[in-house]
C-alpha cells in the first residue's frame, strides 16, 4: 500500500462513508496490526544551518560570552523589540525567568493574589509561589482553550496584585475584555506569551498590550535557543526595574558595569551564545509562521468535517495565531464512546504523534502543600487558606483535560499531504471506532 493518501482519495473515501477506498481492502487500525496511514517522520526541530554556526563561532572566538562584555544580547533585544513593536525588550535566561522578573518589577509578593489560568505550563504558577503569593485560578473557555476572561472580575479581591493571562498554543486571550477589567480595577497584566511568538490581537503583537509580556525560547518553542526568554514593556520605569532584578539588583549604570545596587535581584541573564542562536533563528521565523498558518487552516478545514472533532476556536480579535500547538477536542460519543487514551494510542500507531496536553493545575497536590507550609500560614489568614480549594474549582477546565488533543508546531511545518494524512488517520479511527474498545 502507498505510504500516503492523496487529497482526491481522502475526499472520495470520506464521501463514501469510510476509508476503504483510500486504504484498499485493509482498513484495520494500525494499533491492532493494520497498515499505518503514515510511516515517514514529521519535520525535525530545530532547523539549523550556517547562520547558527557562524553566530556561535563569532561569540566563541570573541571570548565575550557574558552579556556584560559582549553586544550580541543587546542586538537581539533591539531586533526583538523592533519585531514586536515594543519600546523595551529584556532578554532573560528562560521564559520562567521572564515571568519571575516581571512579578518582581511589579512588586508582587507575600500577601498578594495573582489570577492565573488552570490550563498552562507549571511555570506560570511556580513564579507566583516563588513570590509567596497565592495563585487564584479562573476557569477555561472550553471552545478556545484560553482563560475565560468573563470570569476574571468575580475572582478579584483587595489582595489581587496581577493577572497573568496565557496566550495558549499561540492564540490570544480575549484581551479587549481582560484589559478593560484590569484598567477598571487598576491591576497590572503580565502577558504570558511564551507560546505565542508573532501572535497578534487586533494587529498588535501579543506581549505588548499588558504592563509586561513574557516569551520563552526553550527548545520546543517556535523561536528556539534551547533555553531563553524575554520581557517586553512600553514602560520606562518597569524596564529599568526588570533590568536591575535580572542582573542581581544592578542597574545599567553609566559608562559601563557598576557595583551599585538599586534593589534585590537574581541572575536571570541570557548568554551571548543564546542570543546568537536567536538572531539566526529569527531569519526563518516569519516564513515558518506563514507555513504553520497555511497548514493549520487546511487541517482545520478537513478536521471540521469529522463528527466529534472540534478544533480550538479563536476570538475575533485574534488576528494572528502563532500555532505553537494545534489543538482540538475529542468527543468520545462520536467514536463509539472509546476513551481519549485509546484514541491517542490509535492515532500514534497510525504515524501521527499526539498528546493529551495539560492536566488540571488547580488540582496539583503540591500547591495545597505549599499553601499549608509554615511560611504561608504565617502570611495569610487561616480562613483564606482553608477556603482556597473550594474557591478554585474549574469545571470547564476539568472537562477540557478529558477531551484535549495536541499536535506540535513542527508537524505544521510539513506539506499539505502531511495534513491530509493527519485527517485521514482520524477518519480511519472513526470508521473503526468500535474496535477502539479493545485497544
Amino acid at each position: 500500500m502507498a505510504d500516503s493518501v492523496t487529497r482526491r482519495q481522502f475526499v472520495a473515501a470520506a464521501g463514501a462513508g469510510g476509508l476503504g477506498l483510500a486504504y484498499g481492502s485493509n482498513s484495520k487500525l494500525a494499533v491492532l496490526g493494520g497498515e499505518p496511514v503514515r510511516k515517514a517522520p514529521f519535520p525535525g526541530w530545530p532547523v539549523v544551518g550556517s547562520p547558527e554556526e557562524n553566530g556561535l563561532m563569532e561569540v566563541l572566538r570573541s571570548g565575550k560570552w557574558f552579556r556584560g562584555y559582549g553586544d550580541v544580547v543587546n542586538r537581539f533585544e533591539q531586533k526583538y523589540a523592533q519585531l514586536t513593536g515594543a519600546k523595551h525588550c529584556l532578554a532573560t535566561a528562560s521564559g520562567t525567568a521572564a515571568l519571575f522578573t516581571s512579578l518582581n518589577a511589579l512588586d508582587v509578593g507575600p500577601g498578594d493574589e495573582v489570577i492565573v489560568p488552570p490550563y498552562t505550563f507549571i511555570a506560570t504558577i511556580n513564579v507566583v509561589l516563588l513570590q509567596h503569593a497565592i495563585p487564584i485560578f479562573v476557569d477555561t473557555d472550553i471552545e478556545t482553550f484560553q482563560m475565560d476572561v468573563t470570569k476574571v472580575e468575580p475572582a478579584i479581591t483587595e489582595r489581587t496584585a496581577a493577572i497573568i493571562p496565557v496566550h495558549l498554543g499561540g492564540a490570544a486571550v480575549n484581551m479587549d475584555t481582560l484589559m478593560a477589567i484590569a484598567q477598571k480595577h487598576k491591576i497590572p497584566v503580565i502577558e504570558d506569551a511564551c507560546q505565542a511568538h508573532l501572535g497578534e490581537w487586533r494587529g498588535k503583537k501579543v506581549g505588548t498590550l499588558g504592563a509586561t509580556g513574557c516569551f520563552s525560547f526553550q527548545a520546543s518553542k517556535n523561536l528556539n535557543s534551547g533555553e531563553g526568554g524575554a520581557v517586553l514593556t512600553n514602560n520606562d520605569e518597569l524596564a529599568e526595574k526588570a533590568y536591575a532584578f535580572h542582573n542581581n539588583g544592578r542597574g545599567k549604570g553609566v559608562g559601563g558595569y557598576t557595583f551599585s545596587y538599586r534593589a534585590q535581584g537574581s541572575n536571570e541573564r541570557m548568554t551571548e551564545f543564546q542570543a546568537a542562536l536567536l538572531l539566526a533563528q529569527m531569519t526563518r521565523l516569519e516564513e515558518q509562521a506563514k507555513l504553520r498558518e497555511q497548514n493549520a487552516a487546511y487541517l482545520t478545514q478537513m478536521l471540521n468535517e469529522i463528527p466529534g472533532i472540534q478544533v480550538a476556536k479563536t476570538y475575533s480579535g485574534c488576528t494572528r495565531n502563532a500555532y505553537h500547538l494545534f489543538m482540538f477536542r475529542y468527543r468520545k460519543e462520536a467514536f463509539a464512546d472509546a476513551p481519549l487514551q485509546s484514541f491517542l494510542k490509535a492515532l500514534r500507531a497510525e504515524g501521527i504523534p499526539c498528546s493529551a496536553g495539560y492536566s488540571p493545575l488547580n488540582k496539583e497536590p503540591f500547591i495545597k502543600n505549599v499553601l499549608n507550609s509554615k511560611g504561608y500560614r504565617r502570611i495569610y489568614p487561616e480562613k483564606l487558606l482553608n477556603e482556597w480549594e473550594e474557591r478554585n474549582q474549574c469545571p470547564m477546565n476539568d472537562r477540557l483535560c478529558q477531551e484535549a488533543v495536541w499536535l506540535t508546531q513542527t508537524m505544521l511545518l510539513g506539506t499539505r499531504q502531511d495534513m491530509e494524512q493527519i485527517a485521514a488517520a482520524v477518519r480511519k479511527i472513526q470508521a473503526n471506532a468500535a474496535d477502539l474498545r479493545s485497544v
